[in-house]
């Protein structure tokens, strides 16, 4: 019994030492020397990760920097948005800066750039509704815009365009190298869009965005460069100082360390880098109402559409050429549409997208001017009711036959002379009253090309010919009657025309 006690002693005492011995180099193995921070950070996995990163040198400034130049509220919150107040109406300035460093942007060396200012709508939920927002201001204030540029105070502004259709939208061209100034209006206010209207509404905040373009391989001005905006809010003439005030003496009465949790007011507004405008995507793809910046006299407006903020124009619509100028009653809801291309009404045809004939026949003059502003209203109702404009001058003229006796025709235009036969006056209606024009019709009228014409004369008192001036065509009275004689001009195949 002995013995196996003792072989016990000895299988346990081996045992410890072996498991001793097992743990006698984990300490070192664990050391200060065995693992280090490098090694670690020199596996492959981190060397990928560190190679992802791009390097500080290669971070690129934004290209521009805008600034509006007015102060910022002192009653906003640390790491929000700053907001400013405008006064509706004033003139404020926008300077645009070149931010770049040398050779950052090549491709814009030397170039002009296209910049768009927009004033679109903060809330997210009025984004959505823009359209049928701005069709409601545009109902209330027709003939006004929501955003104008104020061109005599803008400095480096080169070929300014608005579009009537869209009301919230200035583009225009300038120099990044040369000093460039924009002054914009803003003739809507906060409170406008508010759903209701009883006084002491809290307005609802815009933004002042602005999108700039550089030229395409192909001269226009589609590839997007950079994009800022701000938020800002909009008061009546001298609304926005008041405002201004009130939140500056707010926070001059609380304490220091209230104070601290708001930011100061700066002397200006710096823009923010965004992202572009949603519809920048439709302007620019849209092969049919892209503007593009020529010296052509024809172009006065530019046509960028708005999907959101204004209706689209349709110009690059093919349109039938039997299309009546008449819009009749009967015309469906498309040949509406297409008149109203034809007749430079394509702005509306969004608005007008489900009226017949006879809807837009019913509309009075007051209507059209409420819906369209005064400008348009009354060109579109003029148009259909197919008013001509009058003539400055109407004369009547009759081929001379040589037993004709002078006079006034009787009623009907018409005369009986000697021998029985009818003399035919016809009416010339002058819009220049001048010389030249009273020849051109009255050899549209008798079938004499206009070459052949050599002189026309006015028979005088004792049968002398006068020869006709500008002068003379004015001092005509309306409805004058004139019998037209025409004598060869000697041996050449030229005429001479008289008028008795």
């Amino acid at each position: 019994m002995a013995w196996v006690l003792k072989m016990d002693e000895v299988i346990e005492s081996g045992l410890v030492h072996d498991f001793d011995s097992s743990l006698s180099g984990i300490g070192q193995e664990l050391g200060a020397g065995a693992y280090s921070m490098s090694d670690v950070l020199a596996l492959p996995i981190f060397k990928q990760e560190d190679a992802s990163l791009p390097p500080d040198t290669e971070t690129k400034h934004p290209p521009f920097q805008y600034i509006l130049c007015t102060a910022t509220s002192p009653a906003i919150k640390l790491h929000d948005e700053t907001l400013t107040y405008l006064n509706q109406g004033q003139s404020y300035e926008i300077r645009m800066l070149d931010n770049s460093k040398i050779g950052d942007f090549p491709e814009i060396s030397g170039k002009l750039v296209k910049s768009i200012i927009r004033v679109v709508f903060h809330d997210r939920r009025l984004q959505y509704m823009e359209h049928q927002q701005l069709e409601g201001w545009r109902w209330n204030r027709p003939g006004d815009r929501l955003l104008d540029l104020d061109i005599p105070l803008s400095v480096g502004i080169i070929d300014p365009r608005t579009n009537p259709g869209q009301l919230n939208a200035v583009e225009f061209l300038w120099d990044p190298s040369k000093r460039s100034s924009a002054f914009i209006q803003v003739h809507c206010i906060s409170t406008e869009f508010t759903p209701r209207k009883h006084g002491g509404e809290k307005g609802v905040p815009f933004r002042i965005q602005i999108d700039t373009f550089k030229q395409n391989e192909n001269g226009d001005y589609t590839d997007h460069l950079h994009s800022a905006s701000c938020q800002i809010k909009v008061f009546k003439p001298k609304g926005a100082d008041r405002k201004q005030k009130t939140d500056r003496e707010k926070m001059e009465k609380r304490t220091g360390q209230e104070r601290e949790k708001y930011q100061p007011s700066y002397d200006t507004t710096i823009l923010t880098e965004c992202s572009p405008w949603p519809d920048t995507a439709y302007v620019n793809t849209s092969p049919t109402t892209t503007p593009t910046f020529t010296s052509s006299t024809q172009h006065s407006t530019y046509s960028v559409p708005d999907s959101n903020s204004s209706s689209p124009n349709h110009q690059g619509e093919a349109i039938p050429q039997g299309t009546s100028d008449h819009l009749h009653p009967s015309a469906s809801i498309q040949d509406t549409q297409q008149w109203l291309v034809k007749n430079r009404f394509s702005t509306y045809t969004r608005l007008f997208s489900n009226f017949s004939g006879a809807d837009l026949l019913k509309l009075t003059r007051e209507d059209l001017v409420q819906i369209c502003g005064p400008a348009d209203g009354i060109r579109l109702f003029n148009a259909l009711k197919s008013r001509a404009v009058r003539p400055r001058l109407t004369i009547y003229v009759c081929q001379d036959i040589p037993s004709a006796h002078l006079g006034r025709p009787t009623e009907g235009d018409k005369r009986e002379n000697g021998n029985g036969h009818l003399q035919i006056y016809h009416a010339i209606y002058l819009e220049e009253s001048t010389a030249s024009e009273i020849t051109r019709k009255m050899a549209a009228v008798f079938n004499i090309p206009l070459h052949q014409i050599s002189s026309v004369y006015r028979q005088g008192p004792t049968g002398i010919h006068i020869a006709l001036s500008d002068q003379m065509v004015q001092n005509f009275q309306d409805e004058s009657c004139f019998m037209i004689a025409t004598i060869k001009a000697g041996n050449e195949d030229g005429l001479h025309i008289i008028m008795k």
